[in-house]
């Protein structure tokens, strides 16, 4: 696992006139809906889980236990990306948005970075143990724990040639991992600072 020093790099500063556009990324289970939504929440952006933008037949294959394959992903991708690239056209000004999504491949990454432009993205990373406690224990996800094991093998960990990328450790609490996620971002994205809340 890469230390959050080894991810400083003049290539994330973004251009304070581009939104903030965000992914939290990791496999299922390893919180991203939840940093996601304190993310939103404390730079007052808007937030979409990448989950509500699956098709129906998408929903119901992971329901039923199946993996999806990159053909289900694809317009999966786009659609985020889309989201991503409005962000300015919502309610909320032309700050930029955030999405939680799994973006387990470098191929789903670059598919994102070319349709929605520059993005940063959180990587939450963790044992496979914890990961699985933490699907076991959840109620009314369609996310079967059994699916863990496919998104494992599929996960392509960012390198240090992905320069906008920021890893972000999953065992401690979610105030931490928003902490250091805030830190890290308001010392390469100008506009941080202006968005955050006075209480972060």
């Amino acid at each position: 696992m890469f230390s959050l020093s080894d991810f400083f790099s003049p290539m994330l500063i973004h251009n304070q006139d581009h939104p903030l556009r965000i992914i939290v990324m990791g496999v299922s289970g390893s919180g991203k809906s939840t940093l996601a939504q304190s993310l939103g929440a404390a730079l007052s952006l808007r937030m979409k889980d990448g989950d509500e933008l699956h098709l129906p037949d998408s929903v119901a294959k992971m329901s039923a236990g199946i993996a999806l394959q990159d053909d289900d992903r694809w317009p999966w991708l786009d659609r985020i990306s889309a989201y991503l690239k409005n962000s300015s056209e919502g309610v909320q000004g032309d700050e930029g948005g955030i999405v939680a999504c799994s973006a387990l491949k470098k191929i789903y990454r670059d598919r994102i970075r070319q349709k929605a432009g520059p993005v940063i993205f959180l990587f939450l990373d963790g044992s496979p143990d914890l990961i699985r406690q933490r699907m076991q224990s959840r109620v009314g996800h369609y996310m079967q724990a059994g699916l863990l094991d496919s998104q494992l093998q599929t996960l392509e960990k960012p390198g240090r040639d992905e320069t906008d990328v920021i890893p972000l450790p999953i065992d401690q609490t979610v105030d931490s991992i928003l902490q250091q996620a805030i830190t890290f971002l308001s010392k390469t994205q100008p506009q941080v600072q202006a968005l955050s809340s006075p209480s972060i």
